[in-house]
């Protein structure tokens, strides 16, 4: 299937574009927030006003340009398309840090061509931010510039920086014990970057990201990013990420393969 990815990437950022004017008026002002855990008797999951109405918006847009599309969202679900092509949204990555007015959140649009995610948009409405990869590259556009991306060589565990979302809420106590002995071998860890994180790699200022508990949405976007950049993601076997999981990104190969090992026993 032909695929004019060019003009894919003008549609994301339009779709970025409109997911940020649905999300601003909320950022910090207050806004109520709902539980979908407590729901369902699990752990607090946050989701507000401005997700829902920020995918709302983004599938507007693509429900008016490109009907025959299939449509995975975290807030409104999936709708199949009749095109082999499929947009995986995640309107804003990074709740938590949206409820309590941090700016490490970011809209996540992904295309998946029925093989795996070929376009990756994160954007940071608030801070101006915007990454996209797509076609075996990744580019940063702000401050009305774009800025070729490309991850940093680090091969080693002990040069590294590695980040996660939380150091243990979303590890299994297998999980959390690797993880740990990564974290006391490398040279420094930082938490809370959600999707942010990713960007700060594909910018070479982190090393490694690593994650369990993903879901799609939270991983397609950023993979054509990472890897767009010279970096490598997959699960923590080595395998396909994009279905989410266990997920490890980094900037270096040579890392990568050091980090899996580490992560071996505790891999589903």
């Amino acid at each position: 299937m032909s695929t004019d990815l060019n003009a894919l990437a003008a549609f994301a950022h339009r779709l970025a574009d409109a997911s940020g004017a649905a999300i601003m008026p909320y950022f910090r002002s207050g806004l109520a927030v709902d539980d979908k855990g407590g729901a369902k008797g699990q752990a607090f999951d946050p989701v507000t006003a401005a997700d829902r109405d920020a995918e709302t918006a983004i599938r507007a847009l693509i429900a008016a340009e490109y009907p025959e599309h299939g449509i995975l969202g975290e807030e409104h679900g999936h709708e199949p398309g009749k095109s082999p092509l499929t947009w995986v949204l995640d309107p804003i990555d990074g709740t938590r840090a949206f409820i309590t007015g941090g700016p490490q959140w970011g809209t996540l649009i992904a295309l998946n061509d029925g093989g795996g995610p070929v376009l990756g948009v994160l954007d940071q409405p608030f801070t101006g931010e915007r990454w996209i990869g797509f076609s075996g590259r990744a580019e940063l556009h702000a401050k009305g510039g774009v800025t070729r991306l490309k991850t940093r060589p680090c091969p080693k565990v002990k040069d590294a920086v590695i980040s996660s979302t939380h150091p243990w809420s979303y590890f299994t106590d297998a999980e959390h014990k690797a993880f740990r002995t990564i974290d006391a071998r490398a040279r420094m860890s930082r938490f809370g970057g959600d999707c942010y994180a990713y960007g700060l790699l594909a910018m070479g200022f982190m090393d490694a990201v690593i994650e369990s508990a993903l879901q799609p949405w939270d991983i397609q976007a950023l993979i054509p990013i990472v890897e767009g950049a010279g970096g490598i993601v997959t699960s923590w076997t080595g395998g396909d990420a994009q279905d989410g999981g266990q997920v490890i990104a980094s900037g270096d190969e040579r890392l990568h393969a050091e980090l899996l090992k580490l992560l071996k026993s505790a891999a589903a």
